[in-house]
């Protein structure tokens, strides 16, 4: 069957000289890996600059069902970037970002409000001219809201601890190491408050930033089985200094 389809680029590697298998979160289909020949030529249908990671498309796919690898028809800029592939701090946002969705992405169904934030996001950081220093703090923030594990906020008192695992606040060290200690369990309400609009307001150091983010990868791996440890992320935690 040949569907039409707004995608995002998620990865893409060298199969051989001139072939890619790229995968792609799309709108109606959910997540598709697809064969493509490429080439350098001016002429080819394909060129490898067409699937960097979160590149916009609209694509033409032919689905088989049965078939692990789909075949790409035909793709197109949906939404040409202005800055990402062209300044360094956003080229290392998107590549952790791509990666990160990769990984938790897997086997995910069609879901447009999913599609829609991810595709928003895009945008947002690609238009954005400064203070977008805690983008993918942000991003990791609201996702879970998507992938059905977004944590309950709503039963915290002073002294609690909150548990990754459960998603939730307890008033009793858990019997596992996945929890935040009482410090940092008081800052979540404020953490989660953080949007792209508002995230130049939370003036986070360095360290408080990279820290964050840490807690933010452990809680994904309890809710994601065999979440990787990620190749882009060394890069993004030497950002802003």
């Amino acid at each position: 069957m040949q569907i039409k389809t707004k995608a995002i680029v998620l990865h893409s590697f060298k199969y051989n000289d001139n072939r890619l298998i790229v995968d792609f979160y799309t709108l109606d289909c959910g997540r598709l890996s697809v064969a493509v020949t490429v080439s350098n030529s001016r002429k080819a249908k394909f060129r490898k600059t067409l699937f960097a990671p979160l590149t916009l498309l609209y694509i033409e796919v032919d689905v088989r069902q049965r078939s692990g690898l789909q075949k790409l028809i035909d793709a197109s800029i949906s939404y040409p970037m202005s800055s990402i592939p062209f300044q360094p701090d956003k080229t290392a946002i998107a590549l952790f970002t791509a990666e990160f969705l990769y990984h938790a992405l897997k086997g995910e169904q069609a879901n447009q409000p999913l599609f829609d934030y991810i595709a928003d996001s895009i945008q947002f950081l690609d238009l954005a001219d400064a203070d977008y220093a805690n983008f993918h703090v942000v991003f990791l923030l609201r996702l879970p809201l998507f992938l059905g594990f977004m944590p309950n906020l709503e039963d915290y008192t002073e002294g609690d601890l909150f548990d990754l695992r459960g998603s939730t606040f307890v008033n009793v060290v858990p019997p596992h190491k996945d929890y935040l200690n009482v410090t940092e369990s008081a800052l979540i309400g404020t953490m989660m408050r953080m949007t792209f609009r508002t995230m130049h307001l939370f003036r986070l150091s360095h360290t408080n930033r990279n820290r964050l983010l840490d807690i933010l990868i452990i809680y994904y791996r309890c809710h994601l089985p065999d979440f990787p440890d990620l190749n882009s992320l060394p890069v993004l935690r030497e950002l802003y200094k």
